[in-house]
């Protein structure tokens, strides 16, 4: 039974007169990233708008800290735990306690894993983010470089985010075929999550990975394209690439993926160093998440559209995936301007 019965909520309001706001714990992830702002701020509206009082927390990347805020969410006796996982495997003990408490799980964008008690996950669809993100790569490439071969290096997500394999995988099936006809060569040999994704997502370390690249692997050939399935990496990315001539004089920039749009990248593309990056509206991530909601508190059945994709190792997770949208300088106006995302006087 969840935490309410809606005809005694409804009965107590009559007797009382007054209104007893259900609560939504929010747990982002860090506010070093733009778009776990944006993600915090739409919630936080959205919820409010519809009734609700919010507990929003930030971790700062810091897992013990992430679970402190959970595991107190729980014993003040939020309603509904709407959560974007730091690790999504360390959450199994806190979810358990979770359900013991009755409070219903929302996996928000990243999916938990190893665990029974995640009731419904909120997110993109994350392969088709890698497509994109390789198919812009494959367009630009042939723009600026022509017929090829084309000389790529490839980065991923963080290991401990099981969105950073289906980014990874739907951008190889695009390139893979490439690899095995030649058209794309990976000059450095590094394939794979274990020796191309980056911790936490972290933009410096994926610049120190590129100079290593670059150190070692190019001194006497140029780098093409760098697959890069996030914002935050594709500018140490590029800072790498800038800081060894790329971009300047008669050296063609690489063509350099991205995801999130945010504000720093999307400038970036319009001063054609980052050549593309995927919007995922996160307004629309948060209508979802308080549909759910919505759904859970009166206790009917929330709207999904995909019961195959997300196994977390315990149970297949229902869920709602959201259309991600490729831009590159021709469409960012009319895409992140034209849906209000984002002001004109703010470029």
């Amino acid at each position: 039974m969840f935490k309410t019965l809606v005809a005694s909520t409804a009965v107590a309001l009559m007797l009382t007169g007054g209104v007893q706001a259900e609560t939504i714990g929010i747990a982002m992830p860090t506010k070093s990233s733009a778009r776990w702002i944006s993600d915090g701020a739409a919630m936080v509206k959205q919820f409010e708008e519809a009734g609700y009082e919010t507990d929003l927390q930030y971790a700062e990347d810091d897992i013990p800290n992430q679970l402190a805020q959970i595991e107190n969410m729980i014993t003040k006796g939020v309603d509904v735990l709407v959560i974007a996982a730091i690790d999504g495997t360390t959450l199994s003990n806190a979810l358990e306690n979770a359900h013991f408490a009755d409070i219903k799980v929302i996996a928000y964008d990243r999916l938990i894993r190893d665990s029974e008690y995640v009731d419904y996950y909120a997110t993109f669809d994350n392969f088709k983010v890698g497509v994109q993100q390789a198919t812009s790569l494959v367009d630009g490439l042939k723009e600026r470089f022509g017929d090829g071969p084309y000389n790529v290096e490839l980065f991923g997500g963080s290991p401990d985010d099981n969105n950073a394999y289906f980014f990874y995988n739907g951008a190889m099936s695009v390139l893979q075929p490439l690899i095995d006809a030649g058209t794309v060569v990976i000059v450095s040999g590094q394939t794979g999550m274990e020796k191309v994704g980056t911790l936490r997502w972290d933009g410096a370390v994926a610049q120190a990975r590129m100079d290593n690249l670059l150190s070692a692997y190019y001194t006497d050939k140029k780098v093409n394209a760098v697959l890069s399935p996030y914002d935050g990496l594709s500018i140490g990315i590029l800072s790498s690439l800038k800081g060894v001539g790329y971009g300047s004089g008669d050296v063609k920039m690489p063509i350099v993926s991205g995801q999130d749009a945010e504000l720093q990248s999307v400038k970036s593309i319009i001063a054609g160093e980052q050549y593309s990056t995927i919007f995922k509206d996160t307004r629309e991530l948060a209508r979802v998440t308080v549909g759910m909601v919505n759904a859970l508190v009166n206790g009917t059945e929330p709207e999904i559209n995909d019961t195959k994709t997300y196994d977390n190792g315990k149970k297949i997770v229902p869920s709602y995936l959201l259309e991600p949208v490729a831009v590159d300088a021709t469409n960012w106006k009319e895409i992140l301007i034209g849906s209000g995302y984002y002001e004109e006087s703010q470029f």
